[in-house]
């Protein structure tokens, strides 16, 4: 089966205790190794207000995962979420599919660009230096001035 990028974001109760918090992320972190994924980076959001009232909920700690898998583990991820006590809501959306149409997007707009600039008799579009970071400039006008 073909590997997809996938995030999770759910909301706990904020009555969950730590452990309880803990004991979650255990759980998700072994469903993803049994079904042979990766946990590729987890946010604790932390307590936030919620947009509307969940139940006699109005706050809810947040955790968003990026979670590299097959269909199965997305399903068995559902599955248990479903089922957990402390989980309020929580969502699944497969994100490589949008990566790979924006970066479509983005190389259609750069080409477009390109056939204007030729089309007006303009230069092709120099090439981005990467901006560099306020210590490295100090550094390098420094190392300039010196020799």
């Amino acid at each position: 089966m073909a590997s997809r990028q996938y995030e999770l974001v759910y909301i706990v109760s904020p009555d969950a205790t730590e452990q309880q918090l803990a004991d979650l992320q255990a759980l998700i972190e072994a469903t993803v190794s049994r079904f042979g994924g990766s946990l590729d980076n987890t946010e604790n959001w932390g307590r936030r207000k919620m947009a509307y009232e969940i139940g006699p909920h109005k706050e809810g700690v947040y955790v968003l995962h990026q979670i590299t898998g097959a269909g199965d583990l997305v399903k068995e991820l559902d599955r248990r979420l479903r089922v957990a006590d402390q989980v309020i809501r929580h969502l699944l959306v497969r994100t490589d599919e949008e990566l790979r149409v924006a970066e479509r997007d983005r190389l259609r707009r750069r080409e477009a660009a390109a056939r204007r600039r030729a089309a007006r008799g303009l230069p092709p579009e120099p090439e981005v230096a990467e901006p560099r970071v306020e210590g490295e400039a100090q550094d390098q006008d420094q190392a300039g001035r010196e020799a």
